[in-house]
C-alpha cells in the first residue's frame, strides 16, 4: 500500500497545490469522477473573491518523461478548494477537495483515496515528495505570488510569518522566482513567466516547479474567471466504501 501511495500522491500534491508536488502517474485510465460539478439549479451565491481556473498540468519523472493532464480549479481563497484532473479522452484521474476541517483525494482509476488535515499537503514521511502549502499554490491563480505578511530582509531575502525563510527575484515589477529549502534542505524553486491579464488581475500563465535543480511540474494557465457561482456538489466528494485508503 505504501508503494501505491508513493506512486499516486504526487498527482494529488499539485494543487494543488495545489498545487496544486509530484512524481509520476503511469497508465492512467478509468471513469470520470461521479457527480456533476455545475448541475443546473444547484448553484450557490458566489463569494466575491471566488475563482475558477483551467490549466494544463505536466508532470516529469526522474528520467524526464512527461505526462499531461487537463485541470480545473474551483477556489474560495483560504476557505476551500476543489480540483479535477483528467487525462486522455476526458478520463478522470484524480479529485481533490481541501476544506478547513480537512482534505481528501480520490483516485477513481485505482479505487483508492487519502485523507489528511492542515494546510500542508503531501506525504510527511516521504522526503522525495515536497510538502505543498495549499494556500500559496492556490494564490498563484490570483496573481499573489509572495506569501502574505512576509517580512522583507533586503537583497531578495524574506521571512514568512511562521518563520520560514525564502528568497525571491524580480524581472521588472513581476516576481520571477521564489526559492525555499525543502524538509531535507534541498532547494525547491518556483518560476513564473508569461504574465497575462485575466479579468483585470495579472497572473503568470506559465509556472515551473523545480526540486534540487530538476523540473518536476509545469502549469500552463488557460483561463481564470472570478466571482464564479459553483454548484453545491463541488464541495462534496463521495468516496465509495469499496475504495481502499492510502495510509
Amino acid at each position: 500500500m505504501l508503494g501505491a501511495a508513493k506512486k499516486h500522491f504526487p498527482l494529488f500534491c499539485v494543487f494543488a497545490c495545489a498545487l496544486l508536488a509530484v512524481a509520476v502517474l503511469c497508465g492512467c485510465a478509468g471513469s470520470k469522477p461521479s457527480g456533476k460539478l455545475d448541475a443546473p439549479g444547484s448553484a450557490e451565491v458566489a463569494p466575491p473573491d471566488s475563482l475558477r481556473a483551467k490549466f494544463k498540468l505536466t508532470i516529469f519523472d526522474k528520467a524526464g518523461k512527461e505526462q499531461e493532464f487537463d485541470a480545473v480549479l474551483f477556489s474560495v481563497p483560504g476557505k476551500r478548494y476543489r480540483m479535477e484532473l483528467t487525462g486522455a479522452m476526458g478520463i478522470g484521474v484524480a479529485s481533490v477537495l481541501w476544506q478547513e476541517e480537512g482534505w481528501q483525494v480520490v483516485f477513481p482509476t485505482e479505487k483508492m483515496y487519502v485523507k489528511g488535515a492542515g494546510y500542508m499537503v503531501g506525504i510527511f514521511s516521504d522526503n522525495t515528495v515536497p510538502m505543498v502549502h495549499i494556500h500559496q499554490v492556490a494564490s498563484i491563480f490570483e496573481g499573489k505570488l509572495l506569501p502574505e505578511e512576509y517580512k522583507d530582509q533586503g537583497d531578495g531575502k524574506a521571512v514568512e510569518p511562521n518563520g520560514r525563510v525564502f528568497s525571491y527575484g524580480r524581472e521588472g515589477e513581476d516576481v520571477a522566482w521564489i526559492s525555499r529549502a525543502g524538509r531535507d534542505g534541498k532547494p525547491e524553486v518556483t518560476r513564473f513567466d508569461g504574465f497575462k491579464e485575466f479579468e483585470g488581475k495579472k497572473v503568470p500563465s506559465h509556472v515551473v516547479f523545480e526540486r534540487n535543480g530538476k523540473k518536476y511540474l509545469e502549469i500552463q494557465v488557460k483561463t481564470v474567471k472570478h466571482g464564479q457561482p459553483f454548484s453545491l456538489g463541488v464541495w462534496r466528494l463521495n468516496i465509495p466504501k469499496s475504495y481502499q485508503r492510502i495510509e
